[in-house]
């Protein structure tokens, strides 16, 4: 457990302003830790974060300012441990089909591994709006989640896992799992995927690059960003980005640029052509990457996925080391890449899977330990478009944090030496988590 001890600070001098009177928000006060901001730069030993509730009041370096603080102020000694921003996992999917348990026992790791929210690409949102609802009022511990509703052609709902995620009803013809045709009414589609709470519509398959544009325009209208698959079948990736894409998902999409022709359709895709990449950078690519980095499109290069496709049966439409020199292409572009994962590590890991995308993207991916942190903390706040709320630590905004142990700008695989995750100002003690006792839970995903 986190020891607290009530105290003043030190030296005394002002009276925080407008603290004397909120006596109904807790005040604590985290004093002496070397802080990795979000934002790139260099890490500032000796620092203390205030958190007013469930935000961020003030931060200053030890010893250049003194406050005179409430006498039920906590003050909580972390001197000697670095924190970072809480962790965004840019890509995953909770329910599909929906597993209730499984599900709370992953929340619960990725929240103890210092996660604070989760961007859900299209499951079932009946069930996903309640685990939010959850994790956001503090009845389950979890991050809080951002999701959303799935719009494709009316072929791809021949997939399998659209009718896990919608059973009950018939997919296609739900708000979280729209079938999109000639004859589609798309500012109720739109409005529809609205009132059932999501962040935005995911843009996923089988859809030629205008029926794209006409979805995204009408989205943009009514204030909903556009997540997409970087290639949707027709719709090549320029297609997508003409649409005016906020966010784009799985870095070897992109490489479907230079196959000729384009895949028809998801289910249906050859292969990437990596035998015309070649030596530097394709021109083809290079383009995409310079429109993205103008339009200020976030890249959720989901890694990852990659090296997980190795171990299934069907051979993986594109290898760890062309995702990994991709994603190296588009940061050294300038492309904002975010971290996803599409995915869970093994029932028995102590970590969620987040930290494996980190350590590929430094790995395999060329990331200095730093960037990999910015694309986990600033980066993914701007996939959910919510940088004002999180993603970096700075006053005014969301106390989401995490204490670790060890120096991450060092080496990256020191983000698995958690000791607290803070989320909108409650502390989760990593001493507390025992990942044997959801063992059972993680081991039922479906």
């Amino acid at each position: 457990m986190i020891a607290f001890r009530v105290a003043a600070m030190a030296a005394v001098l002002v009276l925080v302003p407008g603290l004397a009177s909120a006596q109904s928000e807790p005040l604590t006060v985290y004093r002496g830790a070397t802080l990795i901001d979000g934002t790139g730069a260099p890490p500032k030993p000796g620092m203390s974060i205030l958190v007013k509730g469930e935000r961020i009041e003030r931060i200053w370096r030890d010893g250049e300012i003194a406050f005179k603080l409430p006498p039920q102020t906590k003050v909580v000694d972390v001197s000697g441990q670095y924190v970072l921003p809480g962790l965004t996992d840019s890509h995953q999917h909770l329910a599909t089909p929906p597993a209730r348990t499984w599900a709370e026992a992953e929340l619960k790791r990725s929240l103890y591994g210092g996660i604070t929210s989760i961007r859900d690409m299209a499951d079932d949102l009946r069930n996903v709006a309640d685990l939010s609802r959850a994790a956001r009022i503090g009845e389950i511990a979890g991050p809080d989640i951002y999701y959303a509703a799935l719009m494709a052609g009316p072929s791809f709902f021949e997939d399998k896992r659209v009718h896990a995620a919608s059973r009950g009803a018939r997919a296609g013809e739900v708000g979280w799992m729209q079938a999109i045709g000639p004859r589609t009414d798309l500012p109720l589609a739109v409005a529809q995927a609205r009132g059932l709470g999501a962040s935005a519509i995911k843009v996923y398959a089988n859809l030629p690059g205008e029926t794209v544009a006409e979805i995204a325009a009408e989205a943009h209208r009514q204030g909903v960003p556009i997540w997409a698959h970087a290639a949707v079948f027709p719709a090549t990736p320029a297609q997508v980005l003409d649409a005016k894409a906020d966010v784009v998902s799985h870095v070897c999409m992109l490489a479907y640029q230079v196959s000729d022709p384009i895949p028809g359709q998801y289910h249906n895709r050859a292969a990437v052509e990596e035998g015309r990449f070649g030596q530097g950078v394709h021109p083809a690519m290079a383009g995409l990457y310079a429109r993205m980095k103008a339009d200020g499109v976030v890249l959720d290069a989901t890694v990852r996925i990659y090296e997980a496709m190795k171990g299934r049966p069907a051979k993986p439409y594109c290898s760890t080391d062309l995702a990994a020199r991709l994603t190296r292409e588009a940061l050294e572009a300038g492309v904002t890449i975010s971290a996803g994962t599409d995915g869970a590590s093994a029932p028995e890991a102590a970590y969620p899977s987040l930290h494996e995308e980190l350590e590929l993207l430094v790995d395999k991916a060329g990331f200095t330990p730093m960037q990999a942190i910015v694309a986990a903390t600033r980066n993914g706040a701007l996939s959910v478009r919510r940088d004002a709320d999180f993603g970096t630590v700075e006053a005014g905004k969301l106390a989401n944090l995490v204490f670790v142990a060890k120096d991450p700008t060092a080496d990256i695989r020191n983000l698995r030496t958690v000791i607290t995750t803070v989320k909108r100002g409650v502390a989760y003690a990593r001493a507390d988590y025992d990942p044997k006792a959801d063992l059972a839970a993680r081991k039922s995903q479906p």
